[in-house]
Formats: structure tokens, sequence, C-alpha cells
């Protein structure tokens, strides 16, 4: 059943906790029709807003997940419906968790050839017997995609982890799921890194306080043009709520 879709500041998202999340990622696994699941944070929220090719794309996804405390709470302050962070990251290890019971078989797709291996390996440790039918690193061009595409369909891989980063994993995934025989599609950002070891992701202390965001910037201050989306992202909702 398709949870609940609302839109935040024109853009769209589901109205879902974990469980409700991994209970749709097996619907679609059911259904058979390939899908693809998407975060959406704050700072995807700006980037949508202004780019009409991304939003475009999203409305098309089987599944919306809100991956950030400021899209749940924002959702929740405008009335638009109650939903729990999901991030990626976390549903990525529990469709991993879940596909040891349920034998899906998984490809991973992105990354640099040795973090594709590292993140590989890392899976393989966590949870024994997971399938990992196929991978690929994403430093491939255009011309070489009708053979990845062939090799994910004959690995016969019921979920796809795509890690190019955002827009290019949503725009890669927009561009080729019709061409996929997988039933999930996951844009999965950095989590490839994570798992590899290269990035640290922040401690549980800061996850719970909704500070992720916080600890990724101090720990990597590169990051702080991204996250001039959150203050903006905070003026256009309190704006929306003073307006209607």
């Amino acid at each position: 059943m398709q949870p609940l879709r609302v839109e935040l500041l024109g853009v769209p998202v589901d109205c879902v906790d974990m469980r409700k999340a991994l209970d749709r990622v097996d619907e679609i696994i059911e259904a058979g029709r390939p899908e693809m699941v998407i975060a959406v944070n704050p700072e995807k929220v700006i980037k949508a807003r202004r780019d009409r090719r991304l939003l475009s794309l999203l409305p098309r996804a089987g599944l919306l997940i809100p991956d950030g405390a400021g899209v749940v709470f924002a959702a929740r302050w405008l009335g638009l419906g109650r939903m729990e962070r999901v991030a990626g990251s976390d549903l990525m290890l529990a469709i991993c968790e879940r596909s040891v019971v349920r034998g899906y078989r998984l490809f991973l797709f992105g990354g640099s050839p040795e973090v594709n291996h590292l993140a590989a390996d890392a899976l393989r440790r966590r949870y024994a017997h997971l399938q990992i039918v196929g991978q690929e690193h994403g430093y491939l061009q255009d011309d070489q995609m009708p053979e990845l595409i062939r090799r994910i369909n004959a690995s016969r891989a019921d979920v796809l982890f795509v890690a190019l980063g955002s827009p290019r994993q949503e725009q890669w995934m927009g561009r080729y799921l019709n061409q996929l025989d997988v039933k999930v599609c996951q844009g999965v950002g950095g989590t490839f890194d994570v798992l590899a070891g290269r990035i640290k992701r922040a401690p549980l202390s800061f996850r719970h306080l909704h500070l992720e965001w916080f600890y990724r910037l101090i720990t990597q201050p590169s990051r702080i043009i991204r996250q001039t989306a959150l203050p903006k992202f905070a003026v256009q909702v309190l704006w929306k709520r003073v307006i209607g």
C-alpha cells in the first residue's frame, strides 16, 4: 500500500517510519516492477525547488523517505502529516538484514573501485549469507552503461544500491530505471564510504539529538557550502507557516 505522500514546500515526501518503509520495500519487490527509493532531506528540498529535472523525478519514486530531522519537524509543524526520520544509510542496512531472511539478491553500484570492494566486504562480514550478486564502481562513462545494465539484469538482483551522490544518482535512476529488471533501486549517497571506513558516521549521541548534520560539518568543513541549504530551508518553512 502506497504510504501517505505529502508536499513539503512543493517537494513530495512519504509519511513513513522505518517499519513502514521496509514494508513498502517488500511490497515493491513482490509487485515485481522497478521502483526508485529516494531520500528527501532539507538539502534535497532546496535543490529540487531550483532544479526542475530533479523535482520531476521525485513523484515517480515508489518510496520517498524522510531522511532528515528538518523534514520531519517541518512536516509536523506545517500540519502535513506525521513521519519519523528514516536515514537512507539505515534503510540500506535494514534492507540488507531483511534480505538475509527473505533471500533478496543485491547489486552494489557506485563509489571508487576500492570503496565499492570494501563496502561489499563490510556487508558480508556484518550479514552472514547475504547475497551480493554483483558490484561495479561509479567511475563509468555513458558508453559503458549498456554493459552495466546487462550485467545488473543478468545477476537477477532484486535490489540495486546506487551510490553516486545527489543529484547524479537520482538522474541515473530516472534515466535507466525502465531498462532494469531489479525491483528496488535505492540511492544511498555516501553510504559506501561509511561502510568502507572512509567516512565516519556521527556517534549515536549526535544522531539522537538530531545533530548528525552538525557532526558532518565539523568533521568535513568542505561541506559548508552544501550546509547553507539548512538555513534556507528553515527560512522557507517559517515563511510557509506565516503565509499559510
